[in-house]
């Protein structure tokens, strides 16, 4: 923003990018489409625009997906924002040689800041609703341009989206169905649409992992839209002893997410018991882990300093510490 501008100013014009990506055509061809959208008025628009169109031919579809997961990682997401009805409709093509890539890098712009954070307090947190709340609510990017607009363009295209990202849950390939959850979750689902779907396949899933993302997937869900009966079913899902242990913790981690009560003795010695370090490098197959990992520590054993052991120092503190 120049001299100061008030971004409010902007609001609904040609630069704001909910109103951008709620105006495109879904319905149009896609090369016509992606020719009508007005890349030019985002930072990066026009590198985005070049990595749809990698993806789309499959000239290079891994330099088109670094591309977009380096735009969210460096916290600039407007234009991958617009990127995501175009990804959306790579992931939903069966016959798509890259539908997978594309759906890894599909809800990118759709979390804020997420990056490193393994706390109770945050893991999992929408924190508000750039929808009904200010844009500064996020803060601006990297490049000065409001985040609380590009993360609520795109959540809206993902949720308007819903119906054709369901079915991704029974996917043959085990690795689309983890994504297609991680996408989901950042859907709004007044009607618990997308939970009831989540809880369905976690009963017919016997794919450990995926087991696990589901559970994540609906404890941030649950987050952003709070239902008791849930938090307690999570509960019971991390007891289960018969459970496999990926599915466990990632219960534990997001039973600790949606309550503030502590964590009972039984909790800590399950998840102390079934978090070694072969399991935690396996599980940063999910993205959640991922995400939540710092220098040298797995997320799942980031999340278990952070929510059950905060007296233990930081590695990452401690890498950096030692630099100087």
């Amino acid at each position: 923003m120049v001299d100061g501008a008030d971004p409010a100013s902007f609001a609904g014009g040609p630069f704001d990018v909910r109103a951008v990506l709620a105006g495109i055509e879904y319905g149009a061809h896609s090369r016509s489409l992606l020719d009508a959208v007005p890349w030019g008025n985002f930072p990066h628009g026009d590198d985005v625009r070049k990595a749809i169109h990698l993806l789309q031919t499959g000239e290079d579809p891994s330099r088109a997906t670094d591309v977009l997961g380096g735009l969210c990682a460096h916290d600039s997401r407007a234009a991958a924002a617009l990127a995501v009805p175009f990804l959306i409709r790579i992931t939903t093509d069966a016959h798509h040689a890259h539908r997978a890539a594309a759906l890894a890098v599909l809800s990118g712009p759709a979390r804020a800041r997420h990056f490193g954070v393994a706390s109770r307090s945050e893991l999992l947190l929408h924190r508000t609703d750039p929808r009904r709340h200010a844009p500064d609510d996020y803060g601006v990017e990297v490049t000065g341009y409001p985040a609380g607009w590009s993360v609520a363009a795109a959540r809206a295209a993902i949720t308007a989206h819903t119906p054709a990202l369901l079915p991704l849950l029974g996917d043959f390939d085990p690795t689309v169905r983890v994504d297609a959850a991680y996408a989901l979750a950042t859907a709004a689902d007044p009607d618990y649409t997308i939970r009831a779907a989540l809880a369905n396949g976690y009963a017919a899933q016997r794919d450990a992992m995926v087991r696990a993302a589901l559970l994540l997937a609906t404890a941030e869900i649950t987050r952003a839209h709070p239902h008791p009966p849930t938090v307690t079913w999570l509960r019971e899902r991390w007891q289960d002893q018969a459970e496999v242990p990926e599915a466990r913790l990632a219960a534990a981690v997001g039973w600790l997410c949606l309550t503030d009560d502590p964590a009972s003795e039984e909790l800590r010695r399950t998840v102390d018991a079934l978090s070694d370090d072969e399991r935690a490098h396996a599980m940063e197959a999910l993205p959640w882990m991922n995400a939540a990992a710092g220098s040298n520590e797995p997320g799942l054993l980031r999340c278990k300093r952070c929510m059950l052991h905060p007296e233990e120092p930081d590695p990452e503190a401690l890498f950096w510490d030692s630099l100087f």
